[in-house]
């Protein structure tokens, strides 16, 4: 059984959560689909230089599924289902890394907006070893609603920035 008939099956069940290990082709379309009904909290990997750049490889992807779907509507798609990108990166010693924890913070026009939260920040090398940490941006993310609904409460220092500003 093919990746895409998989996700329209667990569609069907009614799973609470879709997880895709690696959108590669088509199934970007079935997956974006399930996530845009009611699956909140799924998630798959994909591969891409940077957090917009999977935006393109997403939009390319749901190209190949052969619908002719306007790149707007994509855009839409992608969007609305996606809360949250985060990035992994081999650095420079070999060592894998967050470097990006960036909001989908929805449409402007006809480009994805997206928000940093938090950026890998190299503060130097031991024995050619970098040493680094993931850095808030002090910018709150907007689906932090939901997470309080879901009654997780996270201080703001979480986000770099302090009580006042909430």
């Amino acid at each position: 059984m093919r990746i895409r008939e998989l996700l329209i099956n667990a569609r069907r069940m009614r799973s609470d959560r879709i997880v895709v290990g690696e959108c590669r082709g088509a199934e970007a379309l079935d997956m974006l689909q399930a996530m845009n009904t009611g699956h909140d909290g799924s998630l798959t990997t994909g591969h891409a230089n940077s957090p917009r750049d999977i935006l393109s490889r997403l939009e390319t992807m749901v190209l190949m599924a052969g619908m002719d779907l306007p790149h707007r509507a994509i855009r839409e798609q992608i969007s609305s289902a996606i809360d949250l990108i985060i990035q992994q990166a081999r650095l420079r010693d070999g060592s894998r890394r967050i470097v990006n924890v960036t909001e989908v913070q929805g449409m402007e026009g006809d480009v994805i907006v997206l928000q940093d939260i938090f950026v890998f920040e190299q503060l130097g090398e031991d024995g050619g070893k970098i040493i680094g940490r993931i850095r808030p941006t002090g910018i709150r993310p907007k689906f932090m609603t939901k997470i309080e609904e879901a009654n997780i409460h996270l201080p703001p220092s979480v986000f770099g920035a302090s009580e006042r500003f909430f």
